[in-house]
C-alpha cells in the first residue's frame, strides 16, 4: 500500500482527539490523587475498596502511557517519511505505521466500553435452531467461528457445557467462558439471530437451505445487593458429567444443575474435575442469567412506556450469511458486508464487531 503524508495527518489528528477523550491533564491529576491514597497507612483496611482503587490507577496510568507511545510513534513515522525516498525501506514504514494504526484503533474501541461489565469476562452461549442437522452443524461452524475469533483477540475460552446434536454430529447447544480484557464489550453486541444460506451438505439432492442459530451473551458477575439469591430459592441436583470431554471430564458424580425456582431458571457445568469448582461456575452463570432477565424486564417497560415494539428473541436477526448463490455476509444493523465468507468463517470479525460498537447502543 501507498502511504501518503495525507495519512499520517489523519493518524495524527486521531491521537490528538483521543488526547481530549482521555483528557490527559485530568487524568494526571487523579493518578496523583489515588496514588496519594495508595501510599495512606489504612490503605488496606478495606480490601475491597483497595482492590478498587489499584484497578483504576492502573488503568489511568496504562491510558497516559498509551497515550505518550502514540505521540512518539507518529512523530517516528513523521520523520521516517522524510527519508523514505528510494530508501529501500518502504516495507519496514508499512509495517511500523500498520502496527499503529491497529494500536490505536483498538485504544479508541475501549473507550466506547462504558457499560457496567464491559471490562468482564462473558458467558456465551450458542443454540442451534429448529431443522436437525442443518441447524446442529450450522451452530459448530458458529462455535469455530467464534474460537477462532477469541483467539486472535487474545481471550481464553472453556466450554463449560455442550449438549451434542444428532449421531453426536453438530450441537444442539453450546456455552463458553471467554475471560479477557473487555471481553464482554466486545462480545455483548453479537448476541442474536445468525442465518446461514448455503447448499446443504445433507441433501442427496443438493438443495440450498436455510439455518438458524441464536447466540446468547451475559457477562460473568458477582452476586451483589442488586442481584441477590436466596438458598432457599436453589435446587441443586449432582450428576455423571458426560459428553466430549474426554480426559478433561470426570466420569464420576461431579457435574452440577441448579434450578433457580422463582424463575425457573436452569444452569449446569461439568467442565471442572471438582464439584466444587463446577458448582462456584454454575453459580456464576445462574448469577448472569438473572441479571440478563432484570435487564429484559427494564428494557419491555421501557419499551412499553414509549409504546415500542418488543421484539421477539428468535426474531432479532442481525447478521446473513450466503454461501450460495452468492457469497456474501452483512450485518443487518450496521450494514457492514464482505464477500470473504471463508475469512469470516475463520473468525475475522474485527470489522463487523467494531463497527457495532461504534454505533449500536
Amino acid at each position: 500500500m501507498e502511504i501518503t503524508e495525507k495519512d499520517l495527518k489523519e493518524i495524527e489528528e486521531r491521537i490528538l482527539f483521543l488526547e481530549k477523550k482521555i483528557n490527559l491533564e485530568e487524568t494526571k491529576t487523579k493518578i496523583e490523587e489515588l496514588q496519594k491514597q495508595t501510599e495512606s497507612l489504612d490503605f488496606w483496611s478495606n480490601p475491597e475498596n483497595a482492590k478498587e482503587v489499584s484497578q483504576e490507577l492502573k488503568e489511568l496510568k496504562e491510558d497516559v502511557e498509551v497515550l505518550n507511545l502514540f505521540k512518539k510513534s507518529i512523530n517516528d513515522l513523521k520523520e521516517f517519511f522524510l527519508i523514505l525516498e528510494n530508501s529501500g525501506l518502504e516495507e519496514e514504514f508499512e509495517q511500523k505505521y500498520s502496527a499503529l494504526k491497529k494500536e490505536l484503533t483498538a485504544k479508541e474501541i475501549e473507550l466506547n466500553f462504558t457499560g457496567k461489565y464491559d471490562k468482564e469476562g462473558a458467558i456465551f452461549t450458542i443454540m442451534a435452531g429448529a431443522g436437525g442437522k442443518e441447524a446442529e452443524d450450522w451452530a459448530l461452524m458458529l462455535l469455530r467461528m467464534y474460537e477462532r475469533y477469541f483467539e486472535k483477540k487474545g481471550f481464553n475460552a472453556i466450554i463449560l457445557d455442550e449438549l451434542l446434536g444428532e449421531g453426536n454430529e453438530g450441537i444442539k447447544t453450546v456455552m463458553l467462558e471467554v475471560k479477557g480484557k473487555y471481553a464482554y464489550g466486545y462480545l455483548r453486541r453479537e448476541g442474536g439471530v445468525h442465518r446461514l444460506v448455503r447448499l446443504s451438505p445433507f441433501s442427496a439432492q443438493n438443495l440450498r437451505h436455510t439455518s438458524f442459530a441464536l447466540v446468547d451473551v451475559l457477562p460473568i458477575i458477582k452476586e451483589t445487593e442488586s442481584i441477590h439469591v436466596n438458598a432457599e430459592d436453589l435446587r441443586i441436583d449432582y450428576y455423571r458429567a458426560s459428553g466430549p470431554g474426554g480426559q478433561y471430564v470426570n466420569k464420576r458424580d461431579s457435574a452440577v444443575r441448579i434450578t433457580h425456582l422463582p424463575t425457573n431458571t436452569v444452569v449446569s457445568c461439568q467442565v471442572e474435575r471438582s464439584q466444587l469448582k463446577n458448582k462456584e461456575k454454575a453459580m456464576s452463570m445462574l448469577l448472569s442469567k438473572l441479571y440478563l432477565l432484570e435487564e429484559k424486564k427494564r428494557k419491555e417497560e421501557l419499551a412499553l412506556e414509549k409504546g415500542e415494539k418488543v421484539s421477539a428473541e428468535w426474531g432479532n436477526q442481525i447478521r446473513s450469511y450466503v454461501l450460495q448463490p452468492y457469497r456474501m455476509v452483512k450485518d443487518l444493523r450496521t450494514r457492514v458486508e464482505t464477500s470473504n465468507t471463508e475469512a469470516v468463517l475463520n473468525g475475522d470479525l474485527d470489522k463487523f464487531i467494531e463497527e457495532e460498537i461504534r454505533t449500536i447502543e
